[in-house]
């Protein structure tokens, strides 16, 4: 081992330009490596075990350790039912263009005003959206909860942070108009399904007669920025590279996942919601998509609430501005 560092030093001495490329050629490989890493455990989910904390909650020796090794992604599932909250449903499962088995729950509502579709964030299943489900359910509409591909009770092992998930928006769009009468729909999303939301609009060109939308990131670069922000590191450039290599291992480019840019192809009615501490989705960021919408739009702002949910948080404020904006004439 000295006699190899030996040789190692009197290389670095004798060709000091060489060495110099040698070792930026193994960072690149090693910092590319690293990202190829995390890109890979940020969007497979694994079974059993406990999800890695948020990143300001950890350690500076956990900090070390999950850049070492990426995080670990439990497979999200349903912790409670509509049972839980005393509200009756029916089991659904249909298949999106790709053939992915998908879950739903629909709760049904006397009188029905309409049907809104619901729709997760990152790591999380449709039982996560319960309460405001059950809400909206009291305010009189039916509520149709989907699991995203690779989450709760649907198939798969992967997500692609709202990309992919377009495609689910758009097949339980489809599903729901064919299978229930002729309502008005709408579309309720938090933080990736808010992104996968605004993209299924964009690309599929589908018609809601409103849009809720919570903490939706603008760039997937940003979110990318955003986290290793949280975790006090600089951005540059392993967020660029997350990215890349995130995207190319299912298929698109993650510097083209925008929903700033998909915002700009929905005309319908939208209540954007956001939390005024949420580091995640900054301010500016929320921002950006809200002033790129194209058509009637509403934002609200909760004070002192980061990236979660705002109904618990909330819940006053929550159900005024929600049911205000529901209630509007369109």
């Amino acid at each position: 081992m000295l006699a190899k560092l030996k040789q190692a030093a009197l290389f670095i001495k004798r060709r000091p330009k060489r060495a110099v490329v040698v070792l930026m050629l193994v960072g690149f490989v090693v910092l590319n490596l690293l990202a190829y890493i995390h890109a890979h455990a940020m969007t497979h989910f694994v079974e059993g075990g406990e999800r890695t904390p948020a990143p300001e909650s950890l350690s500076w020796t956990q900090k070390v350790a999950v850049l070492a090794t990426g995080v670990r992604l439990a497979r999200p599932a349903n912790h409670s039912t509509p049972n839980d909250f005393e509200l009756q449903f029916t089991q659904h499962s249909f298949e999106t263009s790709d053939g992915t088995n998908l879950s739903g729950w629909h709760i049904a509502a006397d009188d029905s005003r309409g049907v809104c579709l619901f729709f997760h964030g990152y790591g999380a299943a449709k039982s996560s959206l319960l309460p405001e489900a059950g809400q909206f359910q009291r305010w009189g509409y039916d509520a149709f909860l989907v699991d995203f591909r690779g989450s709760g009770d649907s198939a798969g092992d992967v997500t692609t942070i709202g990309y992919l998930e377009a495609d689910d928006v758009a097949s339980a769009v489809e599903y729901v108009r064919a299978n229930f009468a002729d309502k008005p729909l709408w579309l309720y999303g938090r933080s990736m399904g808010s992104a996968a939301i605004l993209r299924a609009i964009a690309e599929y060109d589908l018609k809601p007669s409103g849009v809720i939308l919570e903490c939706p990131f603008d760039r997937l670069l940003s979110t990318a920025q955003n986290r290793f922000a949280a975790m006090g590191l600089p951005g540059f450039p392993a967020a660029q590279l997350l990215v890349f290599w995130g995207g190319a291992q299912h298929g698109y480019s993650g510097f083209e996942h925008n929903p700033v840019d998909y915002a700009a192809n929905v005309r319908c009615p939208v209540l954007v919601l956001g939390g005024e501490a949420d580091p995640r989705v900054t301010q500016p960021q929320l921002r950006a998509v809200f002033d790129k919408l194209a058509g009637p739009k509403q934002i609200h702002i909760f004070e002192e609430v980061g990236h979660a949910a705002y109904l618990p948080a909330a819940p006053h404020t929550w159900e005024a501005t929600v049911r205000s904006f529901l209630e509007a004439p369109q």
